[in-house]
């Protein structure tokens, strides 16, 4: 046992196959739960991203311990957490509702790529942590996320009103149901001709589902659409 686990440790085939076969396991499990969500970067784009940072740091053991090159082994590795900011980069976006999407997506292409350099120079425990780590909170942390932003005092929402005139009725309606506008925001839509979007920080004085919200807002008469941003 304790030869198999000194041989996974050096630079050979076994060592190699079982490393980038890990990388394309634990890539592939933070990669499926994006993917299922629809997200930009999803299965095949996290595997492909483990996978080259952990052969990364194969190369950069292999250059250390067998070439016998007198560099830091580090630097390879270091250059690959600056290079997955541009990846990272291209899953981000900002709606017309100026919502951000994609920004758990890049965290975990990042946390993905550390992954595979931890996988790369045999760090198996850490790597196996990890990947149990990532997976936890993209699935279990963000329910409870959900949950909590959805109880907050704060509500944040976008709303599309079909004349200007129409924004008088929406104010009026959240003062007389009890909550207050903490900041309000107007743009010109784009999609329907003479509509106008409103972004409105609404604060409740106590704590309800922000559903309650959103439907008191889409019930009026000149409300187009309501979102929660």
């Amino acid at each position: 046992m304790n030869e198999l686990a000194v041989s996974l440790q050096d630079i050979n085939t076994l060592s190699i196959i079982t490393r980038l076969t890990l990388a394309i396991l634990f890539g592939g499990v933070i990669g499926y739960e994006r993917g299922r969500k629809r997200r930009p970067a999803g299965f095949r784009t996290h595997i492909l991203v483990c996978i080259g940072s952990a052969l990364v740091m194969i190369t950069s053991q292999y250059m250390m311990e067998v070439r016998h090159y007198s560099t830091d082994p580090s630097r390879l590795g270091a250059q690959v957490i600056s290079g997955i900011g541009f990846l990272g980069a291209g899953t981000i976006l900002i709606t017309l509702k100026q919502q951000v999407k994609g920004l758990t997506t890049a965290a975990g292409l990042w946390a993905s790529a550390c992954m595979g350099l931890a996988l790369g120079i045999g760090f198996y425990e850490g790597a196996i942590i990890a990947c149990v780590f990532i997976y936890i909170c993209n699935t279990i942390l963000h329910r409870f996320d959900v949950y909590s932003m959805s109880r907050t005092k704060l509500v944040e929402v976008y709303v599309q009103v079909t004349t200007v005139n129409a924004i008088s009725k929406v104010f009026e309606t959240i003062r007389l149901n009890n909550m207050n506008i903490s900041d309000v925001e107007i743009s010109k839509t784009r999609n329907v001709e003479d509509s106008v979007g409103l972004f409105i920080t609404i604060k409740q004085q106590e704590k309800h589902d922000h559903e309650k919200v959103l439907l008191l807002l889409s019930g009026l008469e000149d409300v187009i659409t309501v979102d929660e941003i």
